[in-house]
């Protein structure tokens, strides 16, 4: 159960900053970097709470 929860709260909290990073007032290319970097971070945490690493 703990393991659903963790899971849950990580794709919510990377949704909240995607929706976050989406009302700031920055250039397309920027925004375009900074989601490529909050997924890339979500799936690292998401394979560190599946044991992969």
């Amino acid at each position: 159960m703990n393991l659903l929860i963790g899971i849950l709260v990580t794709f919510l909290v990377v949704f909240l900053v995607l929706y976050l990073v989406d009302r700031l007032p920055l250039d397309g290319r920027a925004k375009q970097i900074v989601r490529i970097i909050v997924i890339i971070i979500g799936i690292l945490a998401l394979l560190r709470y599946l044991a992969v690493f």
